[in-house]
């Protein structure tokens, strides 16, 4: 070949140029497919968009020999429906698979509840019924499953006490939006999950206002001690509709979140709460109930699982029976309580190798943050005067991050000495969106006497 001859792209053999076409996304493959014919003709290869339908919409070979259709009308197939999802949809998609397939094995009855997804023209309904835009990842989600069917257990997770019962349903969008609010207070919330006990649901905030960002999900509390019953605090829970769920996901398919009786519990299991004294080792998880919380009057309620185990190559001669706990108590103001008892939630149980006892206990305080260690006093079956101490690990409860209404903000920084204010928590509009915050030393002092009556209480049952 002569020093000037020119290199032509009909020339070059297929395969580097797959190669090299198979590192392209959709876009510049199509932007590629106008240069040349023979760009054009390769460009419809299709190994190069079975790769790109599998990575954007997940879909298998059955999926395609069931439609029909090459990869690549495919891949346009669901562009056309899905393509504004797109940043959102596979991340979502796999979220939702994830959960299907742990729940088939873990709590299928749960699969069954599922709604089939809801269709672009039902959404936009929905948008017009409400007079708000939804959010395009909650939208994605909603296309993949339209929530469940009002039923028990919900999906959303569950939580259990002696007296109190909790079971939360992701709602479908339908029934979401004949509980969207306007009042005061909760103006253009949507919610997103219901129990039928406590009647609590978790919210998305539609628009940025009354001391909300914009698309952030909470739990509502009202101020007990305001005169406005529009001052309604927040317990933050996502600060997306996408990052709500798909960390829930994560925490029940990695485990987090233990299945007890064929329901998901939203118990929390810090790394290192583990501790093990001798052939019995002890581990706790905790959860924070917002529906039996509240900041103003400062009480946040906690619940907590214990797991005790004794190993099963212990000896015989080791088996022992539970006589007394012992708990010290320290809150985030660093004030100390002790606590101590005979047995646990009324019952001295008997460890034998191979044996697990688990139970839960409850408690409240008046800090959002605190922990609790301590110790179980056990004595040897065999020989009664032989006492000992399992160790209990040091456990930390924290309430989620929470935010005080707008009237409530506004009304303090009226009484404020200073006249320059604090940006850190407004958007570049200006819009107010009332500080996230730990309790003031002051609030401290705003008990009320129904709160000293459950902290009695919670004291009682503190095992």
């Amino acid at each position: 070949m002569s020093a000037n001859a020119e290199l032509r792209m009909d020339q070059l053999p297929s395969d580097p140029l797959l190669h090299i076409l198979s590192f392209l996304s959709f876009r510049d493959l199509i932007h590629c497919s106008f240069v040349s014919r023979r760009l054009w003709d390769l460009s419809k290869h299709n190994p190069l968009w079975r790769t790109l339908c599998c990575k954007h919409w997940l879909l298998t070979e059955a999926d395609r020999l069931q439609s029909g259709a090459s990869w690549r009308c495919l891949f346009r197939q669901y562009y056309v429906d899905l393509g504004r999802y797109l940043q959102y949809y596979p991340v979502l998609k796999r979220a939702w698979e994830q959960l299907k397939d742990f729940l088939q094995q873990r709590c299928p009855r749960m699969i069954a509840s599922l709604k089939e997804g809801a269709t672009e023209v039902e959404l936009d309904d929905i948008e017009v019924q409400i007079g708000c835009r939804l959010p395009d990842d909650y939208r994605c989600s909603y296309r993949i499953h339209n929530g469940q069917k009002l039923v028990i257990p919900g999906l959303m997770g569950s939580m259990s006490l002696s007296n109190h019962y909790r079971s939360e349903v992701l709602l479908d969008v339908e029934t979401a939006a004949g509980g969207f609010q306007q009042r005061k207070g909760m103006r253009r919330c949507l919610p997103l999950t219901f129990c039928f006990h406590t009647g609590l649901s978790q919210y998305m905030a539609l628009e940025p206002a009354e001391g909300r960002r914009v698309y952030e999900s909470f739990y509502p509390c009202p101020d007990q001690t305001a005169q406005d019953p529009s001052a309604i605090d927040m317990f933050i829970t996502g600060s997306s509709f996408f990052q709500w769920f798909t960390s829930y996901v994560h925490n029940v398919v990695t485990g987090e979140y233990p299945i007890i009786r064929d329901q998901i519990f939203r118990y929390m299991h810090e790394d290192g709460c583990v501790e093990t004294t001798g052939d019995i080792t002890v581990s706790v998880s905790t959860s924070f109930l917002p529906e039996l919380s509240s900041v103003h009057p400062p009480h946040f309620f906690f619940t907590y699982r214990i797991r005790i185990e004794m190993s099963d190559a212990a000896s015989p001669e080791a088996s022992c029976q539970l006589d007394s706990r012992y708990w010290k108590i320290t809150t985030s103001d660093g004030n100390v309580e002790e606590v101590q008892g005979p047995g646990v939630v009324g019952e001295f149980p008997v460890m034998t190798p191979g044996k697990v006892h688990e139970y839960a206990s409850c408690t409240t305080f008046s800090t959002p943050t605190e922990y609790m260690e301590g110790h179980y006093t056990f004595h040897r079956l065999a020989n009664k005067e032989e006492v000992f101490h399992v160790a209990i690990p040091r456990f930390h409860m924290i309430c989620p991050p929470f935010r005080e209404p707008l009237v409530r903000t506004k009304v303090a920084e009226s009484y404020a000495s200073r006249f320059d204010r604090d940006d850190e928590f407004c958007d570049e509009d200006g819009d107010d969106f009332g500080d996230p915050r730990g309790i003031k030393k002051a609030d401290l002092r705003e008990t009320s006497s129904s709160w000293k009556r459950d902290r009695q209480y919670a004291k009682s049952q503190n095992d």
